[in-house]
């Protein structure tokens, strides 16, 4: 294997399945059953996903909602989608454990880094909700704190598309596909990753973000064994 470290990110509308709305528990299976193999193989593995398939902060600011509260609101829906899929991990025979950000010890266990490294040491899966734990800061801002903190080998972004584009390939037949970017021309190009904070967070830590297409089956395997998955951007 390429890396024994990982920390995945995934979008909370992914779990929402084709409309990317509430919890699909297909996809949960089918994202639990792509992880499994990594598991078992001894890779250590941290997850954060994204709260947007139940409720996404900022725009809910437009519709009469704070915007602290809003955010904490995005806080709470990551830790049920961590929930849903730890529950969907251990369906999978895998030992899972969710982390939030801010104490909630009746739900899930409160983030200390050094118990995290100690449960990813032995083989558990560790999904880490609540963002930071701060307004203003998305998850992607959370996942390159996460990966930073805990050293992991590479940061990976699971999305819907193949890779990173000079355009959005949905709409843009003509967009092309970068197979490797710095940092410094992500930032020259000015290409949508992820949100200023962590793109910079990652940059000053030399943090690898791969950015692939996690609902191709088998890519998740293939990517950390080595082969040239998706963007990888270093």
């Amino acid at each position: 294997m390429k890396y024994s470290s990982l920390l995945l990110k995934l979008s909370g509308e992914s779990l929402g399945g084709a409309n990317g709305q509430g919890l699909d528990p297909l996809m949960l299976q089918r994202y639990a059953r792509e992880i499994k193999p990594l598991a078992e193989a001894g890779i250590r593995i941290a997850i954060v996903t994204g709260g947007g398939n139940i409720f996404r902060g900022l725009p809910g600011t437009g519709k009469g909602v704070d915007r602290v509260h809003g955010d904490r609101m995005g806080m709470l829906a990551t830790t049920i989608n961590s929930i849903a899929l730890a529950d969907a991990l251990a369906d999978e025979g895998m030992k899972a454990l969710v982390y939030t950000a801010t104490p909630m010890e009746a739900v899930a266990r409160y983030y200390n880094r050094d118990h995290v490294l100690e449960e990813m040491n032995k083989g558990t899966v560790v999904l880490l909700s609540g963002g930071t734990g701060n307004p203003f800061f998305t998850t992607d801002s959370a996942a390159a704190l996460r990966a930073v903190e805990l050293g992991v080998d590479v940061l990976l972004k699971g999305t819907r598309v193949d890779g990173v584009y000079s355009a959005d390939p949905e709409k843009d037949p003509n967009a092309e596909k970068f197979e490797a970017l710095t940092f410094d021309r992500v930032l020259e190009k000015n290409l949508k990753i992820m949100d200023m904070t962590a793109f910079i967070l990652c940059r000053e830590n030399k943090m690898p973000v791969i950015v692939f297409n996690m609902n191709v089956k088998g890519n998740l395997q293939k990517l950390v064994k080595g082969e040239e998955i998706g963007t990888i951007i270093k």
